[in-house]
């Protein structure tokens, strides 16, 4: 698995995990409802960027959280011009960019255990209806961990056909990138099992 926690001491780093995916699930709701021209969804990216000068994310690691969204990106730019408009393309195909770049943030600053924690916390009072907040945590470890794994397996796939000089295709990354992913998740599951986490 992946880890792509950056330490740092700036105020992004030291605001409690709770209260960043509060915000990041009230900002990437906000920006879905009332972001509607590419000029409103510039002033968003524009704050979204100032987020990563703040937590001195450097550019290429930015980047390196955004690049596995471009062929998605591709096929959904081309989808909305035929079906709306070019610009229409761009809100949508900006909003799920800057959705992606603010859970990189909070992802690249807050340790997976602070977040799990703060899950668990809030889920507690759930318990008296039978849900088991530490199996959510868990889940959504796995969940943000399997993010980054999944993303560098579509890379590897994608530069192994390039190596080989073959054309593109969607069929031809899918399916090794489909057939790789069930497999480290039967690894996966194996691995649980065998620590007992699927024991009641």
């Amino acid at each position: 698995m992946i880890g792509l926690y950056r330490p740092g001491y700036s105020p992004v780093h030291r605001t409690p995990a709770g209260i960043k995916l509060v915000l990041l699930l009230v900002t990437i709701t906000a920006a879905t409802v009332f972001v509607r021209t590419p000029l409103q969804l510039g002033a968003v990216a524009a704050g979204a960027a100032g987020l990563f000068v703040l937590a001195r994310i450097p550019w290429r690691v930015a980047l390196d959280q955004l690049r596995p969204m471009v062929w998605m990106l591709a096929i959904i730019a081309l989808f909305q011009v035929l079906t709306t408009s070019p610009e229409r393309a761009v809100v949508v195909c900006g909003l799920l960019l800057l959705s992606v770049a603010l859970a990189a943030l909070v992802t690249l600053t807050t340790r997976v255990t602070d977040m799990l924690d703060a899950v668990t916390r809030a889920l507690g009072p759930l318990r008296r209806i039978g849900v088991d907040p530490d199996r959510i945590g868990l889940m959504l470890a796995l969940a943000i961990r399997c993010v980054p794994l999944l993303a560098t397996v579509v890379r590897e796939v994608a530069e192994a056909r390039r190596a080989r000089g073959l054309q593109w295709s969607v069929t031809a990354l899918v399916t090794p990138v489909l057939v790789r992913s069930l497999r480290t998740a039967d690894a996966m599951g194996d691995a649980l099992a065998a620590r007992g986490v699927d024991d009641d």
